[in-house]
């Protein structure tokens, strides 16, 4: 597997190093969820679940991240703890922020942008992680939009598992900005857009698969057409884990006027506002991320499997 990333000091595990030896499908999993998402031990513990549902699956799980300047794909062991003990003393890394952080030696979690746009530069195809960032509440004024949703635009040939976007954001707002950005929306078992820790939005969506496999013909097609972007395969979190719309909404409007006293904005709103919900939910929505992160990342080692399957044996010719 050839890799764009070949003239930076870019380090593979010896799982993935071996993995990518033996053409085995890969899936690249997000890792700021891991030093700025959950606390200790919650984040080591879900990051270890996550990698072990992949290869549960058939897959082998590279986990993106930066250690002390170098493009790592997939972990050691002790890299994972390390990460997860360190958190929040460590940089979060969005697609911008990777060169500084690499001229300096840094090391750092990566978000959504910065995984899809490391892993599509690797040639990884499938990625998982808990919920992408989009247009903020308050775009009309702070313009505050993620660059997960451009990233995704760029990375032509990629499939994200994810559940839908963060309660937080403009919902709708968000799902036409990636609309306009001609990043393909397909629901997996469901016909309505996710919203991260609440089962739906209520935004319904044009398109929906009910197997891996499907998931991974589409994205055969996808490729064939030479379509732009990334395909955004999107999960609801498991029922008996998930969040009323309406309790999710109260807790949310009480977390924004809590940040907006403390002047949050940036990369700090994020967090602030998804510790206030855990709280106001009493561990709830912690209980729920986690739950959803595993298992977008078991339903990725899945499409990996199929989509190598169906690119290896000639079946999608």
């Amino acid at each position: 597997m050839s890799s764009h990333l070949d003239s930076l000091a870019t380090v593979w595990s010896n799982e993935v190093a071996a993995a990518r030896g033996r053409a085995r499908p890969l899936v690249a999993l997000e890792s700021t969820l891991i030093t700025h998402g959950l606390p200790w031990p919650l984040n080591f513990e879900t990051a270890r679940n996550s990698e072990q549902a992949v290869r549960a699956a058939g897959a082998m799980p590279a986990t993106v991240a930066l250690l002390e300047g170098k493009v790592c794909l997939g972990l050691e062991p002790s890299d994972l703890e390390r990460l997860a003990r360190d958190g929040n003393d460590l940089v979060k890394a969005s697609r911008r922020d990777l060169a500084p952080a690499l001229a300096q030696g840094r090391t750092a979690g990566t978000t959504v942008s910065a995984t899809v746009f490391l892993a599509h530069r690797a040639g990884l195809r499938i990625a998982a992680t808990g919920g992408i960032g989009g247009v903020h509440r308050d775009a009309s004024e702070s313009f505050d939009i993620s660059t997960d949703l451009d990233e995704l635009a760029r990375a032509d040939g990629m499939l994200l598992v994810c559940s839908g976007a963060k309660s937080i954001l403009d919902l709708p707002a968000t799902l036409e900005a990636i609309e306009t950005r001609g990043i393909t929306v397909v629901g997996y078992r469901t016909s309505h857009f996710p919203a991260f820790t609440v089962q739906s939005s209520g935004l319904p969506l044009d398109w929906r698969v009910e197997t891996p496999a499907e998931a991974a013909a589409l994205l055969v097609k996808h490729h064939q057409l030479g379509c732009p972007g990334a395909i955004l395969l999107v999960q609801e979190v498991a029922a008996d884990q998930a969040i009323e719309l309406a309790e999710m909404e109260t807790a949310v409007q009480t977390a924004l006027r809590a940040a907006e006293a403390a002047g949050l904005k940036g990369k700090p709103l994020t967090p602030f506002l998804l510790n206030d919900i855990k709280e106001a939910t009493e561990g709830r929505s912690l209980i729920a991320n986690r739950a959803l992160i595993e298992a977008n990342a078991a339903l990725a080692g899945q499409v990996a499997v199929a989509f190598h399957q169906a690119t290896t044996t000639g079946s999608s010719r």
